[in-house]
This record gives structure tokens, sequence and C-alpha cells, in this order.
């Protein structure tokens, strides 16, 4: 099956039969990536009476109660709500349109004279896709299998530039996705510069923009364009559990 798409004039082909998941799955325990001090995602069996929510215990039927919380367990998106106390600004309000044509572009930090690890915008500029793309996701080198396991908490992970930020703003991207925590330092004393930076909030606030954190992008993913698929589950919070899906796209 292949379909196609159109973008700025230009028709791309895909196969929707063949996505390429870049989301991390939520389990029960420990061995979930995880930071900010978030407790780990549990799974409750739900008992009422004689009734039991688990077939393995002889119940009719499988029922569970889940405990997470999404900026902290791994992939989620999230919208300006983030950083306002809008109650309007929920993700479910802010996230309208779920395809998009993105670029993806694995980028190695730079380590900064106090030892932070940081993405530069020297250092994505140059590979800036001149096909407009609306999202643009980072994946940072080296790329190892621990991404989907680490305990981020208090290890200060590696963030953004703000002025990379800035510069994605100003080339037209709505959607940014990376494999950190954040985009910001996770302690910075509130400032969370490339969150204001990427959403121009307070003064000119883009209300349709999202930044998904956590995502994880195996190497057999190269770099290039991409149909984005942005999906979350509809919650009316700031941020919401993601599942964000790609399509190899080419030319035709």
């Amino acid at each position: 099956m292949q379909a196609t798409i159109t973008h700025h004039g230009k028709p791309y082909q895909f196969s929707p039969e063949n996505p390429l998941d870049i989301s991390l799955p939520l389990k029960p325990g420990p061995e979930n990536v995880n930071c900010f001090w978030a407790e780990p995602v549990a799974f409750d069996t739900i008992r009422m009476g004689s009734f039991v929510g688990s077939v393995a215990e002889g119940g009719c039927t499988n029922y569970q109660r889940v405990h997470l919380t999404p900026h902290g367990n791994g992939t989620h998106t999230e919208c300006f709500g983030h950083i306002s106390p809008d109650p309007e600004a929920t993700l479910y309000n802010c996230l309208k349109r779920f395809l998009f044509m993105a670029q993806l572009l694995s980028v190695t930090p730079q380590k900064q004279p106090n030892g932070d690890l940081v993405v530069m915008l020297e250092d994505v500029k140059p590979y800036f896709s001149p096909e407009n793309p609306e999202a643009f996701i980072i994946r940072t080198l080296p790329n190892t299998d621990t991404k989907r396991t680490t305990q981020y908490s208090g290890t200060n992970p590696t963030y953004l530039e703000p002025a990379l930020a800035q510069f994605l703003v100003e080339n037209g991207i709505e959607h940014l996705l990376v494999d950190l925590p954040s985009v910001d330092r996770e302690e910075d004393n509130g400032e969370l510069l490339a969150h204001h930076a990427f959403w121009q909030y307070p003064h000119n606030t883009r209300r349709n923009a999202t930044i998904t954190e956590l995502i994880f992008v195996p190497d057999s993913v190269k770099d290039g364009l991409y149909l984005l698929n942005l999906q979350v589950t509809s919650l009316t919070l700031d941020a919401s559990p993601g599942k964000p899906v790609l399509y190899t796209l080419s030319a035709v």
C-alpha cells in the first residue's frame, strides 16, 4: 500500500503499512525511563467484593488502574500550558492536527565550561532542511539503548541552547521532539528559557505548538524527512503520554 501527500506543492509517497514508532512503552515498575523524581508507573488490579480484575487470578476480565506522571514517565507531549496558569491551556485544546512533515537530525551535544552537555544552534543550523518541515526531531549522540531505562533525576541531563529553540520558531517549526527529559536544564531556577522561546510565551504565545520529550529513535531510522503522526491521549492536561510515529517519505 502506498499513499501520497503534498507539502509546499511537492508530492511525496509513504507506506502506511511501515510505521516507525519512536515512543517508549509504559510498563509498571522501575525499568521505565524516568525523570524529575516522578514515582514509577504502577498498574493496580481493581478488586470489588468477589470481583477481581485479573484473568490470571480467576477473574473474567482484566481491569486495571494506571498511575503515571506524564512529564516524568516516558514519552510525552506538552503544550504551552506547561508554563501557563491558563486553565484552557490543555494539550487537548491546543493540538488539533496530527500529521506533519518532519525532519530528523542526529546531533552531538557540546560540553560547556560548567560541565553541562548542550545541543547547540551551530550544530543544527547548517543541516536544517530547506523543505520547510513543520516538526523537528533531535536524536542526541551517542545513541544507546540505555535511553530506554535511564533514571535521569538528579543527573543534570543534556538540554537545548535557547537560541536553538528561537531558531526553530523563526523557521516555522511547530512541533519539537527530543530524546531528552526536557529542552531545559534540570535545575535552572524556574527560568525554562527554551520552553519560553519555543512557545514565545507570554507575549506572542504559539498556542498550537508542542514539545515532545523522552522519545527514542533507533539507529535504523536514518536522518532525513518523514511524515510524523503525533498521537496523544485525550487528557485535559498540559501534557499527555504520547506515541509519535514516523513514515519514511520518498519524493515522487
